[in-house]
């Protein structure tokens, strides 16, 4: 029962982010504005305790979550066998990108807390 209050608090901020995204036309998407009231949020033991619950219950069922894109990939597999490759070195050197932008991110951070 604790996961489904805990899945209760997930949507909800999703939804109020939602809503002052498309209320206040801010340039963020709702759900990146519910993210932020979730990490708020997560400083109070009430929420913390049931969002951590449904976290727990999602992660054990993750591979689930799997199945849509493995049917979505064989039902597309002429578009697959088309553009895999190219498919492939978008996704290893977006992968790339992200790592290195990251790397230089936190550095700057550590650099200018050691300063």
């Amino acid at each position: 029962m604790n996961a489904l209050h805990g899945l209760a608090w997930l949507l909800g901020l999703q939804s109020v982010g939602e809503l002052l995204a498309r209320g206040l036309l801010l340039p963020f998407p709702g759900p990146v504005i519910g993210m932020l009231l979730l990490l708020v949020a997560l400083r109070w033991e009430p929420v913390r305790e049931p969002v951590a619950a449904c976290a727990n219950f999602l992660l054990s069922h993750l591979s689930l979550l799997f199945v849509p894109v493995g049917v979505g990939v064989m039902t597309h597999l002429g578009l697959v066998a088309q553009y895999g490759l190219r498919i492939l070195v978008v996704i290893v050197l977006s992968t790339w990108i992200g790592l290195a932008v990251t790397a230089l991110t936190l550095r700057r951070f550590k650099d200018k807390n050691d300063a």
